[in-house]
């Protein structure tokens, strides 16, 4: 969602200036700063952002120079005439010479300008919308190399995910055999202890049972796959195959947290819950920019 976007229109007598940025949110939040005789078209401007950005926390920033003959501020001429007036009585009623450079003087004096509050007729909101629509274009530009980019980072994590993944099977595979012969090594020291040597062996498959990571690895398996199914084919002009799937991709890391946090409970192996922490790392960044999908 993140991007910015500049656009630039003129009429006949105004030039248009509309600056756009666009952060992380939710959903759409909108703020505009314009000239006051651009308040009138704020909702349509809000409805043309709705619909070309969809969502995001979006400043834009209009500005309006004159331009041609025609110009918004004109010389007071009659309060300066009495100013002048003024400042004549003053300087005789104190022996006061009269000033080298009175056109200095006078237009320092508050309100020398008069400036008018500009209009827009239909030529100049066509201007405008033209140049918030530069903006619009220009800003999802940015956000489409932004996502090509975050195309490229995802894949590459999801595949670095899936490469620690499978450097779990070399321990699984010899895990189970060692936590059993350690159990039964114990279970020798309790010579003077009877106990039921078929209840004691159903309770030892029940808790290897336990410690078995199979499903979890299957399901992240799946979770990654899907991942990558909800991005969509490898593109560099979007980012996923559908509208909204950044919601749908945040969800999706959330489930495989989930089996990455039980992988870690279960593994009862040190090397093992290093390549949990490694998955952990890859899976955070994912999480991070994941909000930056709409």
């Amino acid at each position: 969602m993140t991007g910015f976007g500049r656009g630039l229109a003129a009429s006949e007598h105004k030039k248009f200036t509309v600056e756009i940025k666009s952060l992380n949110s939710k959903q759409l939040d909108f703020a505009m700063r314009a000239p006051g005789f651009l308040k009138e078209v704020e909702v349509e401007t809000r409805n043309r952002v709705a619909e070309r950005l969809e969502r995001g926390k979006v400043d834009l920033s209009a500005s309006v120079e004159s331009v041609g003959s025609e110009t918004p501020s004109t010389v007071n001429v009659e309060l300066l005439k009495n100013y002048k007036a003024q400042l004549e009585g003053l300087g005789k009623a104190l022996g006061l010479p009269e000033p080298q450079d009175w056109y200095t003087l006078l237009m320092r004096m508050p309100e020398a300008m008069h400036t008018e509050a500009p209009e827009a007729d239909d030529a100049d909101r066509k201007a405008y919308f033209e140049a918030l629509d530069a903006a619009l274009g220009e800003l999802n530009a940015f956000r489409r190399r932004e996502g090509a980019r975050l195309y490229r980072f995802f894949c590459e994590k999801i595949a670095n995910i899936r490469s620690l993944l499978a450097e779990v099977d070399p321990y699984e595979a010899s895990r189970v055999p060692k936590i059993r012969a350690r159990l039964e090594e114990q279970l020798q020291h309790l010579d003077s202890i009877d106990y039921d040597k078929g209840r004691l062996e159903q309770e030892l498959i029940f808790y290897i049972e336990k410690l078995d990571v199979s499903e979890e690895k299957l399901r992240l398996r799946t979770h990654l796959d899907y991942f990558l199914e909800v991005l969509g084919p490898e593109s560099g002009e979007r980012t996923c195959s559908a509208v909204g799937c950044g919601k749908k991709l945040g969800f999706v890391a959330q489930e495989m947290g989930r089996e990455i946090n039980t992988l870690g409970s279960k593994s009862n192996n040190a090397e093992m819950q290093k390549i949990v922490v490694g998955m952990k790392d890859e899976l955070e960044q994912i999480k991070e920019q994941v909000l930056n999908v709409l």
